[in-house]
Parts: C-alpha cells; sequence; structure tokens
C-alpha cells in the first residue's frame, strides 16, 4: 500500500472519529439542557408563563347563535376549550375548534410542555366524526394517562376528566 493511500485513510478515520465526538458532545448537551422552546409570537414578553399561555391560546372570539364547529353544529354539553390545571403552564387555555391538538416538548405543537417527562411529540387530541374529543398517546416513553389509566389505544375524553402528561394535567371544559 502507498504512503499516500495510507495518509488518506489515517486522515479519514480521523475525520470519522471526531464527527463521532461531536455528534456525542451534541447528545449530551441536549440530554442535561433540554431543547429549546422558542416563542411563536410576533411579540415576546418577559415572563415565561405569561408568554406560554398567550402561546397556547388563541384570540378570544366571539361565539354568536350557539357556537359553530368546523362545519356542523356543536352537540349540546360538548367541550369548548382545553384548560390546563396543573403543571407549570396552570391556567392556559385553548379553544376546541375542531382541529387536532398536539401535545409535547416540539416547538411547533400546539401546546408546548416544559416538562422532563414530556416526549417532543407526547399525545394528542382530535375530534372524532360523532363530535367525541379523543385522546391519543404517540408512543410516549412516560406514557399519557386519563383518569389514572395509562392509555394504549386511543380513547374517548369525558368532559372534566383529568389527561395527565408528566406534571401537567389538563381537562376538556365548557
Amino acid at each position: 500500500m502507498s504512503e499516500l493511500t495510507l495518509t488518506v485513510m489515517r486522515l479519514g478515520f480521523l475525520a470519522v472519529l471526531w464527527l463521532f465526538v461531536i455528534v456525542a458532545v451534541q447528545v449530551i448537551r441536549s440530554d442535561l439542557f433540554g431543547t429549546r422552546v422558542t416563542q411563536r409570537g410576533a411579540r415576546r414578553e418577559s415572563g415565561g408563563r405569561q408568554a406560554a399561555r398567550q402561546q397556547a391560546s388563541p384570540p378570544p372570539q366571539r361565539q354568536q347563535g350557539g357556537g359553530r364547529q368546523s362545519g356542523g353544529r356543536q352537540r349540546r354539553g360538548a367541550p369548548t376549550k382545553l384548560v390546563v390545571s396543573e403543571g407549570t403552564l396552570t391556567g392556559t387555555t385553548v379553544a376546541l375548534q375542531g382541529q387536532t391538538i398536539s401535545l409535547g416538548r416540539a416547538h411547533d405543537s400546539t401546546i408546548v410542555l416544559d416538562d422532563d417527562y414530556a416526549s417532543s411529540r407526547h399525545a394528542r387530541i382530535y375530534p372524532d366524526r360523532d363530535g367525541q374529543w379523543i385522546v391519543e398517546d404517540l408512543g410516549s416513553t412516560n406514557g399519557t394517562y386519563l383518569d389514572r389509566t395509562r392509555l394504549t389505544t386511543p380513547t374517548p375524553v369525558p368532559l372534566g376528566a383529568p389527561i395527565r402528561i408528566g406534571k401537567t394535567v389538563i381537562e376538556l371544559r365548557k
């Protein structure tokens, strides 16, 4: 084997070794410091709790004539909002308008959970054809609980039943 080939192989091995070290350091750094949560609003305010509330809750809307839900009539007694009742985002409210609500640590989630026990894409809540709301765990590590029962399949959510993701508790309310 020529000296040039041996030198190129040594340099290639060294480059792969450094790449491995850099990736390992990035993984350790993300485990120690978590993911970076960015504000999605045009206006950033001091105080993480208030900014998180504004981020998760859409602007207030007037509901006249009983309220509509994605082209059809809303069922009587159906929930109209999702409320965070425990955790760092306590008091956050999201209006239910027929869209899927994603929960997790990812910055593009509807409700961004700054919780060590939440996965980046932890769970989702969505309406079915009958107007019921369904909660589904998206393969999270620590699980999603509906009224102290760990979810294994998509499950209908009764009004006021607590949905627990780590230290965060969410409820559907009128």
